[in-house]
């Protein structure tokens, strides 16, 4: 993936699926050797413009309409190609105009009134108006398009009214404490490219496949299963940009992308910990890339179906995270790059809890805890049971993972010795995400990207189970109570206090093994010049080419 921020995206105010690969591409943090924000990483002098950005993707996206797309991946495309009414400063991380000229909040906050820039057009030339605006958020509270992820953000916007060409009201039903980040950060659509296409008409929509946004880059050319161009809309109404185009090669295999990489055909990677620490340190190699390594919201994990019989007693899911060693993984698979986590807020966000440690590696605890749930192997044949039915499962994961496969393997061999048997099955990255969408497996191993300040709402409220991203089927009473209530609590204290009784929760009950939050390990062409190390990521945005360095023409 590409090392730059997605603030323009919805992607930056929701969780967003990411392949378990070691480490969680995205937005850049800096580790805390390197620079300090907003300072450059790279000499800069008169921006000229000419050459192109070539970044890896290391899956393909299933959509490029970003409204009903749930992955990464599509954000690292289309932040260049939408916007949305707000964005977040590189610098103070505050959310300041892009398309939205200024904004009002009603005292009550139940009312934000956005008024938009003039001149602002689609990259067809058409302009851009209140009642695309209207169109977009119509789709996303439209019941029958395919967003549930998203629209669960949305469920206390009572009304949306165009006032005039330029001004819009939204007015909420509930006090909510992301309602400006979640009106403003969501994409804009054009509502005469889609045609009014409503409910499962959108869903299928070729707009989807050959996006026309509002943003500097518009959509040239998809070639499946190899790459995605994106070329500078020269007309483009904000700020210059100046790369010429945008190329994103799709290379599943990274071990194959390094070698492009190494050869200059690509212009930047994340990488795997071994490629980090064993494939990228020659003198040729650091004579031409830059290597960056930071964390970013977000956290890889095991999910346990709690649909299945198998993972509905807790006792069996902390047994099942007791018997992988994940310091021990930590250390000799990911050298020690990351941290193991104990829930699901970003470890570095006051949510977090660094009062709860995670569960140890204890085998013999875990036995005892299996035998507890009623695991035994009654009749010899080496394999634990209960009530005639032995505990067998199958352990899923994305071919795009590397992590994954190396996780899997040792997981299997950790619970074999105790009796346990599972097979392990690898899907290509489509397959897996409709395996996810169907409900349809026993356990997976994947990784979250999030938001800056979270809503736990869109992953683990019950109402999501079905439809929505929490995967694994997570039901409880008291924790859908403390989501609920902090989505209307402003007090960030209060807040905290709440979300820390959650993360207690969710330890407790354990629906996912939490594995860890894995340093983003990335490398960059040195011919880049502008490039700013922010709190959040680097902004390819701002990039240029010296024209003695340009390589593509």
């Amino acid at each position: 993936m590409s090392v730059t921020r997605e603030f323009r995206t919805t992607a930056a105010a929701l969780a967003v699926w990411i392949l378990l690969t070691g480490t969680l591409t995205g937005s850049c943090r800096r580790a805390a050797e390197e620079e300090g924000p907003g300072q450059q990483a790279s000499d800069s002098s008169t921006p000229v413009t000419g050459d192109w950005y070539v970044p890896h993707l290391s899956a393909e996206p299933a959509t490029l309409n970003p409204i009903t797309a749930t992955d990464a991946y599509e954000g690292s495309i289309n932040q260049f190609v939408y916007e949305s009414l707000l964005e977040r400063d590189n610098e103070t991380l505050e959310l300041v105009p892009l398309l939205a000229e200024r904004w009002e909040i009603s005292e009550d906050k139940l009312k934000y009134i956005f008024t938009l820039k003039k001149g602002l057009h689609w990259q067809d030339g058409a302009p851009l108006t209140t009642e695309d605006v209207l169109y977009t958020f119509d789709r996303v509270r439209d019941p029958e398009v395919d967003a549930p992820h998203l629209r669960n953000y949305y469920r206390d916007l009572r009304d949306v009214e165009v006032l005039d060409e330029r001004t819009v009201r939204f007015t909420y039903a509930e006090p909510y404490f992301k309602a400006l980040e979640m009106i403003g950060g969501l994409s804009i659509i054009p509502k005469h490219i889609f045609g009014g296409a409503e409910g499962r008409d959108f869903n299928i929509h070729p707009a989807g496949r050959s996006p026309i946004g509002s943003g500097p880059y518009r959509f040239l050319k998809w070639e499946t299963g190899k790459e995605i161009i994106l070329e500078r809309y020269p007309d483009y109404w904000g700020k210059k940009h100046y790369l010429d185009r945008i190329v994103f090669k799709i290379i599943t295999d990274r071990t194959a992308a390094l070698q492009v990489l190494k050869k200059q055909e690509m212009d930047s990677m994340s990488l795997t910990p071994i490629q980090w620490v064993k494939q990228t340190g020659s003198d040729r190699f650091e004579e031409n890339f830059d290597k960056y390594r930071y964390y970013t919201p977000g956290y890889s994990y095991v999910g346990w179906n709690l649909r299945k019989p198998l993972f509905r007693d807790r006792r069996v899911r902390i047994a099942l995270t007791m018997l992988l060693d994940r310091e021990a993984f930590l250390k000799n698979i990911l050298y020690g790059l990351g941290r193991v986590v104990s829930g699901n807020f970003y470890y570095e966000s006051r949510d977090y809890d660094r009062s709860i440690e995670p569960w140890p590696y204890d085998p013999e605890k875990a036995k005892s805890l299996l035998a507890e749930a009623g695991w035994k192997d009654s009749d010899g044949d080496g394999v634990l049971d209960r009530d005639g039915v032995p505990f067998r499962f199958e352990f899923t994961y994305s071919s795009g993972s590397t992590i994954g496969e190396q996780l899997a393997t040792v997981l299997k061999e950790s619970l074999g010795k105790v009796g346990i048997e599972m097979s392990i099955r690898q899907l290509e990255w489509a397959l897996f995400t409709q395996l996810l969408d169907d409900r349809a497996f026993d356990a997976v191993t994947l990784g979250w990207r999030l938001a800056v300040e979270a809503d736990p709402y869109q992953l683990w409220h019950s109402s999501q189970a079905e439809k929505g991203s929490n995967l694994v089927g997570f039901r409880n009473e008291e924790a859908d109570g403390i989501i609920e209530r902090g989505r209307s609590e402003f007090d960030k204290e209060k807040r905290v206090l709440m979300y820390r009784r959650f993360h207690r929760i969710l330890h407790e009950e354990q629906p996912y093994t939490f594995l860890f939050v894995s340093e983003s390990l990335v490398a960059l062409d040195k011919r880049f010049s502008n490039v700013v190390r922010y709190p959040l990521g680097l902004d390819a945005a701002e990039w240029y080419v010296p024209a003695e360095a340009q390589r593509y023409r």
